[in-house]
Order: structure tokens, then C-alpha cells, then sequence
């Protein structure tokens, strides 16, 4: 562990905050890294440090998806994923209770033993962990937090008299199929959280809970983690699954874990089971205590393998662990993908020498997001191994392009939208990997917009069959009207003799069509979400625009340099796209400061002295100008290091101002005014200087101050550019040159050249 770091195991149930203190604790350090169990989840943290301190500085890295800009400061990532080469500050993993899970644990529990911060270690997640972090990790520092709500079981309750803001968790399709569809006949419809769709259609879905289309949200135990919902009670309608290997009872802990997502911050939920299922009373008692049994072991599994051959590397997944709290696991799916290739003579041909074999090893790690049929899975890695072994080195595009075209089709019911979605995620994981293709870009952007047409089907396949459009609560019916038509009902035939077939055929002929829950805006917004921040203009008003489109307007922040921002004119998008489209803008905000003072951020900083780190400050809060009088007792303490340092960084250091070269420009004016217009109001905001101005004279009534903040202080009679303030105030030192001449410098009337020169301390 590097010297004078520390590790924090930060335990306790669910809606205690862990995730929500990690966070905080690592914007407090220069650099950090969080991983965390689910892409949906990691996406999540993603937005909201972008929110705060711009896309430039974070960084996000899952299987899937990949955004690094050129120096991050903070890595998101899921825990497979985290970049554990790279050095930070600060480093936490959440959901730690999974190094106990029989597929992902090792990963877990190799973050646990390995992954450390410079300065600081966090791992989050259930009390569970506590006696096994205490034996692995002898100096760690224990914190237990409790709930900040209270969690109360209410027992049985009939799906008919489920309370309103409820979700309802089945632990298989089917089963949950089947509850959505009830709840349509009986009360309007439900969203629907499944473990396979995609992140864009789990949005979609949660955004007509949160909205209040719908009343309910009907789920599998993929709603255990990583989502933040607003529900008021978690009711069970079974206490089974199917683990990928045995139909088991979930344990205590496990539906803990489910049944904690009922209530919100300080809010207070409830749980309890749909009848006839009822939940033992000690069950009940246990779940509402948080108390569980204790972990016993991890799994573990070596992260220090053994490239040289085959063998070698089979050997050394096997090594088993010193430790009598891991146990060796040796079913993991990336390991039987492994055995199946190697039992092929032509792949242990190919994979000679520790480049091949690594190379092999990479290929078995593809994950298998379909979970189908193992050999057509392993049959996909042993052809790409191929391939990638093959005279070219990388993948054929043409027999890409047929695989993927295969793919790229929106028809279908749910399961086979479902089932694309997971095809084409292997492949979006696949394209990630730059060095197998030759236009790896290219080919993540195809295969995310394939997912994106796909997860919008997908979406609106689940509303028109889960969800009675018109209102969230049940009503009559009303038959859609036609452009240049009377309303009718097409009367179903009635030779059918079945009474029951008659009522289903007159009913389905009253039924309203369903519509786009997404109307075009929220599509089109989708688009905008993910667009470059080239694609949005921000005005001196603080106006964004996208387009000829306005978008949002910068308001008040906390500080000048962490403006908010109001979305403008787009009362018609959802609550889910308007909050996306809202942290998007935040991160484009922070951005426009982050590119504004670069070079304030720049690691040779660092080598400024106490002094030249207070003048940085100071030229910050002034974005980009000081007057040298209001930091003259730093500008006393420069060393001649800092004056050179702040040469390397475009920075004047004059004998009346201090300013930013990089920042008279016209577009960083520009900016430096949009950021004014949302902090000052009235007299205290300036006025704009026309393109190019030398100076101008100051409007009265203004304050002068804030028109030092756009580089145009005011000496006199006059706001005067930063950068002719100096040569002005050098002008006067040196031999007489003239009212004319002076005034021609600033752009101003000769009889104003007094005034100026005896604010400046100077005679004219």
C-alpha cells in the first residue's frame, strides 16, 4: 500500500449514502477513481460528476462504452472495467458484498486485495463484509452507517389493493410478464425493469415511473442495485430464482437488498409479498433489523497469470488462495470459454508463445450478454481468434458487416428485441477493442446507434403491451378519432359463438391505440444528449443553443464559476429526458469554465510558490483579471520562479493588472459575459464591449468592478482592455508622447487622456 494512504470500509444497508459520500470525498482530491457494480449504475455517478465539474475532467470506461478525454482527472467505471494501471488519489469500489457472488466475486475480491489509492481507499457496500474485511484487511478502518429511513413490513397485500408508487419484483420473465399485464386490466398499466434490457429502455421505463404515468413498476431483483427510484413500498410475488445453475430460495440478505429500495433519503418505506405468498414473521423481523449472517468466504481467483502456454495459463487460474477466507473459483464464464478453445487442436496451434496466448485470453473474456447456448457463444470467440491470428491481424469487416446486419432489424415482439440487444452488445464490447479493428470508431458508433433503435422498440413495445394509455389510473376507453372522419367503433364480427372471444374481439376493438411515449422531442433530445460539445453556442446572455434552438439559460450558481442552469422552451419533453438533457447542459457549463482556465489547471501549477497559487485563485474569481493593488501582497512574495512559470502560462503579471492573454479574445469575452449575465443582476452587470473594442466609456450607474471580470477594468473615465492598461500605464512612464497619441492608444477623446493617466498614478 503506498505510504501514508488508508482504507475505508464504509458498511451498512441499503439508502445509507455510501455511494453519495464516496463521491464527495473523491471530488475533494485532484484525482480519483469509483467503480462501481453496473454500466447503468457507473453512467449514472458519470452524469452526475459531470454535472459538477465538466466532461473534460471525467472520464467513463465500461465494457460497452469508453469516454476519455485527453486528462481526466476522475475515472467511472464498472469494477470489471476499472483502469487499475492508472495512479489516483483516491480510489473506491462499490457493492463490495459481491466478492461473494459465484460469477463476478473474484473481480471484487481482486479490487479488494489489490486496488488502492494514493492517498485513500474506500469499499462500500452491505455489514456483511465486516468480520471477512476485518481478517484480509487488518488495518482497515471500519465505519457502519445506518438507514436514513425507516424500513417496516406490511405483510400480504392483493395485487388489486397495491398501494400506489409500488414495485413489484418476480425473479422470472414470465412471471413478471404476467404481473404487468394484470396490473394494465386493473389499474392502467406498469413500467418494466428487466436485468436484459438495455440502459437506454431501462431509463425509458423508470422515467414512466418516476413521471407518474404509471403507478407501478413491475421487476426483476435487477432493481436490487443501481437504480434510485422513488418507491413507496417493494412487494415480493416470489422468494425464488434461478441462479444460471439451481432454482433456490434467496436468502435474507438478498431481499434486503431488493426490498431496500422502498423509501428515499429521509423517506420511509415498506415491503411486503402479493397474496397468497407470505413472508415467515422472523423473515420480516430480520429484514426490518438489517441483520444478517455474515459472509464466509469470497471468491478469489489470481490476477497474476501465466502467459507462456496454454498450461501455464490454466495453471494459473487454478493456483489456489493462502487465505482461508477465499475460495478458489474455477466456473467462471471467461474460464470455460477458455477450456472449451484450448480443447480445439487448431486454436492451440495458433495460441503458441505468450502474445498468442494472452491475445486467446482477451478473446474468452468477451462476455456472453445473450446466455443462450454456450457452444454458439464459444464457436462466436474461436472464430474471432481466428481472424485475429489470421495474415491481416484484425477482424474482416465484411463478415462483420453481415453479422451485424443481422442484428439491425426493429420488428419483433420484446423477447426478440431483447435477444438483439444482447447480440449487439457483444458486439459494441468487441468494437471497444481498438487494436482487433481497423475502424474501431466507426464501428462503436454503428453498433450504439443499433442499440439505441433497438432499446426505443424495445420501449415502445413494452408500453403498448403493459401500459393503458389516456392516464396513469384505469378509465373508459376512448376510440381514437381520424383527420377527416366522424369517430367510429369497428363493431367486431359476431359469428363468432364463444361469449368470451366476443368480449376479448369488442374490447380490443374499443382499446385506444397505443402512443409513443417518447414523442419526437424526447427522441430527438436522445440525439442531443450525446452530441460533442461543438454542437451547443453559448451567447453573452448565458443563452445555450443547439442549433437555432435554445436550450437552456445559465441562472445564479453557488459561485461565478459554478453557474445553474434552467432548461427554456422545452415544457413538452418528460421528466426523464428533461432531467438527462438538464445534466448534460450542467456539463457543458462546467466545461466552458474547465476550457477557460485551462491553463490555470495546467500540472506546472503545482510549482507555483503559496504566493503564485493565491494569484491563481484570485485571477479565477475574477475570470482572467485582477488588479495588481488587490493581490499586491502576493505579487510582493513572487519568486522569479513564479514569474517565469507564469510566463509559460500566458499570464501578465503588470504593474496595475494581472490578466490572461488567452482570454481578450472576442469568443472568451464572449464567455467570460455569459458567465456575469447569470451571476450579477442589474447595475453590477456590464455592459459588452463591441468586437475589438480598445475601450469604453463606463455607462453610469455601473459597477466598475464587474467589468474588470470581462478584461475591460476601469481606470478613469473608462473600461480599458487589460492588455492597454499596461502599454497606457508603460506609455506614461517613458517620454512624453502626447495626449493625441495616448488617446489614439485607448480609442478615447484626448481631453478624457488626464483622467485615465492620474487613475493609473501617472501625469499626462
Amino acid at each position: 500500500m503506498p505510504e501514508g494512504s488508508s482504507i475505508t470500509a464504509v458498511l451498512g444497508p441499503t439508502n445509507t449514502g455510501k455511494t453519495h459520500r464516496a463521491v464527495e470525498r473523491m471530488l475533494a482530491y485532484e484525482s480519483g477513481m469509483i467503480g462501481l457494480p453496473l454500466r447503468l449504475l457507473a453512467r449514472e455517478i458519470y452524469d452526475r460528476l459531470t454535472a459538477r465539474v465538466g466532461e473534460s475532467r471525467v472520464a467513463l470506461v465500461t465494457g460497452e462504452e469508453k469516454r476519455v478525454p485527453r486528462r481526466p482527472a476522475y475515472w467511472v467505471s464498472t469494477v470489471e472495467a476499472m483502469p487499475m494501471d492508472r495512479e489516483v488519489d483516491f480510489l473506491a469500489v462499490d457493492e463490495i458484498q459481491l466478492a461473494g457472488n459465484e460469477q463476478r466475486g473474484h473481480v471484487f475480491t481482486d479490487r479488494l486485495l489489490l486496488a488502492r489509492g494514493r492517498r485513500e481507499t474506500w469499499f462500500m457496500g452491505a455489514d456483511t463484509m465486516r468480520p471477512l474485511i476485518a481478517e484480509l484487511l487488518p488495518t482497515a478502518k471500519i465505519e457502519q452507517h445506518p438507514r436514513l429511513s425507516q424500513l417496516r413490513g406490511t405483510g400480504v397485500t392483493k395485487l388489486s389493493r397495491m398501494p400506489a408508487r409500488s414495485a413489484i419484483v418476480g425473479f422470472s420473465t414470465p412471471q413478471v410478464y404476467e404481473i404487468a399485464e394484470r396490473l394494465r386490466a386493473i389499474r392502467g398499466g406498469a413500467a418494466v425493469v428487466l436485468g436484459a434490457l438495455s440502459p437506454r429502455t431501462r431509463n425509458a421505463q423508470v422515467a414512466l415511473f418516476q413521471s407518474g404515468e404509471v403507478d407501478y413498476l413491475v421487476a426483476t431483483d435487477a432493481i436490487g442495485m443501481g437504480l434510485n427510484l422513488d418507491v413507496k413500498h417493494v412487494a415480493f410475488a416470489s422468494l425464488r430464482k434461478f441462479d444460471g445453475k439451481v432454482d433456490r430460495e434467496l436468502d435474507a440478505a438478498e431481499l434486503a437488498q431488493i426490498a431496500g429500495r422502498a423509501g428515499r433519503h429521509l423517506a420511509d418505506g415498506t415491503f411486503g409479498t402479493v397474496a397468497p405468498l407470505a413472508l415467515p414473521g422472523s423473515l420480516t423481523q430480520t429484514i426490518e433489523a438489517h441483520r444478517f449472517p455474515p459472509l464466509r468466504r469470497l471468491l478469489y481467483r489470481s490476477s497474476d497469470l501465466d502467459f507462456a502456454s496454454i498450461e501455464a495459463l490454466i495453471a494459473s487460474l487454478q493456483v489456489r488462495p493462502r487465505a482461508r477466507a477465499l475460495k478458489l473459483v474455477f466456473e467462471a464464464e471467461d474460464t470455460a470459454a477458455l477450456l472449451r478453445l484450448a480443447a480445439d487442436p487448431e486454436m492451440r496451434a495458433r495460441a503458441r508463445g505468450p502474445e498468442a496466448v494472452s491475445l486467446l485470453w482477451e478473446v474468452c473474456r468477451i462476455p456472453d450478454f445473450k446466455k443462450l447456448l454456450f457452444e454458439s457463444h464459444a464457436a462466436l470467440l474461436g472464430e474471432i481468434f481466428q481472424q485475429l491470428t489470421g495474415r491481416k491481424g484484425v477482424l474482416d469487416e465484411d463478415w462483420m458487416s453481415v453479422q451485424i446486419a443481422e442484428i439491425d432489424e426493429v420488428e419483433g415482439d420484446i423477447d426478440t428485441l431483447i435477444g438483439r440487444i444482447a447480440s449487439v452488445r457483444i458486439w459494441t464490447y468487441i468494437s471497444h477493442q481498438a487494436r482487433w479493428i481497423e475502424r474501431a470508431v466507426e464501428w462503436q458508433e454503428q453498433t450504439r446507434a443499433i442499440e439505441d433503435r433497438l432499446s426505443d422498440a424495445l420501449h415502445d413495445r413494452l408500453v403498448a403491451r403493459f401500459v393503458e394509455r389516456g392516464s396513469g389510473k384505469r378509465s373508459l376507453p376512448v376510440p381514437p378519432k381520424r383527420k377527416g372522419s366522424a369517430p367510429s367503433v369497428e363493431i367486431p364480427d359476431p359469428r363468432p359463438s364463444n361469449p368470451f372471444a366476443q368480449l376479448a374481439s369488442l374490447r380490443a376493438a374499443l382499446a385506444p391505440q397505443p402512443r409513443d411515449l417518447d414523442a419526437p422531442p424526447d427522441r430527438w433530445i436522445e440525439a442531443v444528449i450525446a452530441a460533442p460539445h461543438e454542437r451547443f453556442s453559448i451567447d453573452e446572455q448565458g443563452r445555450i443553443r443547439e442549433g437555432d434552438r435554445q436550450l437552456g439559460q445559465l441562472g445564479r450558481g453557488r459561485t461565478l464559476l459554478l453557474p445553474e442552469v434552467k432548461l427554456t422552451g422545452l415544457d413538452s419533453l418528460g421528466p426523464g429526458a428533461r432531467s438527462r438533457l438538464l445534466r448534460r447542459l450542467l456539463a457543458f457549463a462546467r466545461d466552458l469554465v474547465e476550457e477557460l482556465f485551462a491553463p490555470l489547471r495546467a500540472p506546472v501549477v503545482r510549482e507555483l510558490s503559496a504566493a503564485g497559487r493565491g494569484v491563481v485563485y484570485q485571477l479565477e474569481q475574477g475570470l482572467g483579471t485582477v488588479l495588481t493593488a488587490e493581490a499586491q501582497g502576493q505579487v510582493s512574495d513572487l519568486r522569479p520562479r513564479d514569474r517565469e512559470l507564469f510566463a509559460e502560462l500566458d499570464v501578465e503579471v503588470g504593474a496595475r493588472v494581472i490578466f490572461m492573454k488567452s482570454l481578450l479574445t472576442p469568443a472568451a469575452i464572449e464567455r467570460r459575459m455569459a458567465l456575469c449575465a447569470a451571476h450579477f443582476d442589474g447595475a453590477l452587470r456590464p455592459v459588452s464591449p463591441r468586437p475589438g473594442a480598445l475601450s469604453m466609456l463606463l455607462p453610469r450607474g455601473l459597477d466598475p468592478g464587474a467589468f474588470t471580470r470581462i478584461g475591460y477594468p476601469v481606470f478613469g473615465t473608462r473600461a480599458i482592455r487589460a492588455d492597454l492598461v499596461e502599454r497606457f500605464h508603460e506609455a506614461l512612464s517613458g517620454a512624453d508622447p502626447g495626449a493625441l497619441a495616448l488617446s489614439n492608444l485607448l480609442g478615447c477623446t484626448p481631453r478624457e487622456v488626464p483622467w485615465i493617466a492620474q487613475a493609473l498614478g501617472g501625469a499626462a
